[in-house]
Formats: C-alpha cells, structure tokens, sequence
C-alpha cells in the first residue's frame, strides 16, 4: 500500500542530512569562511574559482542582481543587458564550478536602486506595498528554486532593504514560509550595520545576517591593536543580540576599501575613492582586526569578504582603491586568519 509523503518532514530530513556539513547545526558553533565574487560579465572556467580557494575560503557568496527604478514597484531580473554572472545562466554554471572546487556557497539575490540606496525603497500605499511585494517575491522565488536544484548551502532572502523589512513585518514571515517549503538549505537576511536591532522576523531565519560596516576609526593606518579595541563595544552588543535570539551573528558582507581611512565610513570614502591615497596596509589592519577580535567568538558565524574580482572582471576601474585584496597585503591576511577558522571547524 502506498503510503501518503509528508513533504515537509522529507524536507527536513534531507536538511539535516545533506544540504548543511556536518556539526552546523542551529545551536552549533559554525565559521563562514567566504568570499563574495562579482559577477563576471563573461563566462568563466575553474581558474578564478581556484585563486578563492587559495586563500583558504570554504565558501563563495553570488550575486545575481535585480533592479528597481525610484518610485517603481517592478523588480527586473534576467535580463539580455545584465553579466553573464548575474543571470540564470551564469549563476548555475558558477554554482556549479564553485562545488566541482569544493566550495560551498550561499545565493545573495540583491536589488540595486540607481542613484538610491535600496535600504531607503518606501511606499506611501497599500497598493504600492502589494505591487512591490508581488514582483519581489517572483524575484526571490526564481533564484530560491534555483538554490533547491542546484544544492545551495545557504540562501540569503534579502539584502538591506530597510523600510520594507521593518515595515512590513507580515510579508517577511509569509516569503520566509513560502521559501522553507521547497527550499532545505539554510536561510539568513542580510541586515545593514546600523538596522540589525530592528528587523522583527529574525526568529524565522537561521542567522542574523549583517552588512558589517561598523565605522571604527577615522585615522589613516590605524594599528591592529586600535582597531581591535575600538571593536570592543560593538562586541558586546552583537554578542547580546545573538544571545538573545539564540542565533549566530554572521557578516554577510565585510570589507574595506584600499584607501586611507578605510575603518571609517566606508559609504561615504566610496564617493570620492578616486580622491583618496591607496593604503594597502591600512586594509590590511582592519581586516586582520576583525578576524582576530571574532574568530573565537561561538556566537560569530564568520563572513564573506566583499569583494572579489574573478580573472579582474567587473571592477569600475581602481581596483587598486577597491575592496578587493587581490593582489595586496591583505590577501596574505585572509589567508591566514581564514586557515585558522577552517581549523576550528574540523
């Protein structure tokens, strides 16, 4: 006799199973050692794959991008003018050369507002809200199947979106539902730095996602030693946060430019980065200050450094100032700080 499949508890047997690695489990400690690649505007081989592997990285974050227009409810996706990375094609071949190197990836749908920042994407109606909603969702549906066929690790449900996140609270958990049953990978949204505290439906999810671009200090080179002590009081607000929603904290996106002053903020050194001295020691410091403050930590998840450019493509012309470390000091201190989290989870 035929006995009826219950498909949720399928999923979650496979979950525990198959989509996460060993000893990951939600009250477990786990370090993310990843890097975000940019999307390469043409199609890529294993080569540029391997150099991330190199510095000691277990995982790969990629992007396929969305875009919105100011006051716009539509999200556009796929589209013939977009990289090759950033579309369908591009995102399962590079899924699939990302495992075929043994890494693990996590799948960050994000929208991209010219000229705005996504996180300031508001509604003054109802049917605004439901327009945006609808065609938002068909964005994160397409790429969370896509996650599901391909065996993505860890999918991101959303990446600063601000208003609508703290607004819209019922939305949120209803997509989240929607993902959880035909997704069986781990789920995290990635929160800006200065808003995590105020996104309501974290208890849905299985890591507080971050945009970690706490400022820190506005001096030129400021020492490892500075700008680990000026992470201190951040520390305990992230250890408290994670304590309270008994789950792990982790930086769905760090970096900093190759600039003087590159532990400041960081939003604001972007629009006059063609301005700025190049500082490849300051980079350095600061993303060697982090991974020391953190990398002990149970509560800390690990990250993904922001940003990678596979075989140089997909830079806006000074990668020498950008917050890549290919090719700098600092890629020497990813390096070592990522080898040493790698130990910690065998």
């Amino acid at each position: 006799m035929l006995t009826k499949i219950n498909y949720p508890f399928l999923c979650l047997l496979i979950l525990l199973n198959t989509c996460i690695p060993d000893g990951t489990a939600q009250n477990q400690s786990i370090k993310f050692s990843g890097i975000t690649m940019v999307a390469p505007p043409n199609p890529i081989d294993l080569r540029p794959i391997n150099k991330i592997k190199a510095v000691n990285a277990e995982w790969v974050c990629l992007v396929p991008y969305g875009f919105i227009r100011s006051g716009s409810t539509d999200v556009q996706f796929n589209l013939n003018f977009q990289w090759w990375g950033e579309k369908e094609e591009g995102i399962v071949e590079s899924i699939r050369l990302a495992k075929k190197a043994g890494l693990r990836v996590m799948l960050k749908p994000q929208i991209y507002m010219h000229g705005k920042w996504i996180g300031d994407l508001a509604y003054s109606s109802q049917k605004e809200w439901a327009g945006f909603e609808q065609s938002y969702t068909e964005f994160i549906m397409h790429w969370s199947d896509i996650a599901e066929k391909e065996n993505v690790e860890l999918f991101c449900v959303g990446t600063e979106i601000k208003q609508s996140a703290q607004q819209r609270e019922e939305y949120w958990r209803s997509l989240i539902e929607k993902i959880r049953s035909d997704y069986c990978g781990k789920l995290c949204y990635s929160s800006n730095w200065d808003a995590y505290q105020d996104v309501p439906f974290w208890d849905a999810l299985d890591f507080v996602g971050v945009s970690a671009y706490f400022p820190l200090s506005t001096k030129k080179t400021p020492s490892v030693k500075q700008l680990g002590n000026a992470w201190s009081e951040q520390m305990k607000e992230l250890k408290k946060f994670s304590e309270l929603n008994d789950k792990q904290i982790l930086f769905t996106e760090y970096g900093y430019l190759t600039v003087d002053g590159c532990a400041g903020r960081t939003w604001e050194l972007e629009k006059k980065i063609k301005s700025l001295s190049k500082n490849e020691q300051a980079q350095a410091n600061a993303i060697e200050a982090m991974l020391k403050k953190f990398y002990k930590e149970d509560f800390w998840a690990g990250g993904f450094l922001w940003k990678w450019f596979p075989d140089g493509m997909g830079h806006e012309g000074y990668p020498d100032k950008d917050y890549d470390p290919q090719g700098k000091k600092a890629e020497a201190v990813i390096q070592e700080w990522y080898g040493k989290m790698n130990d910690g989870n065998n």
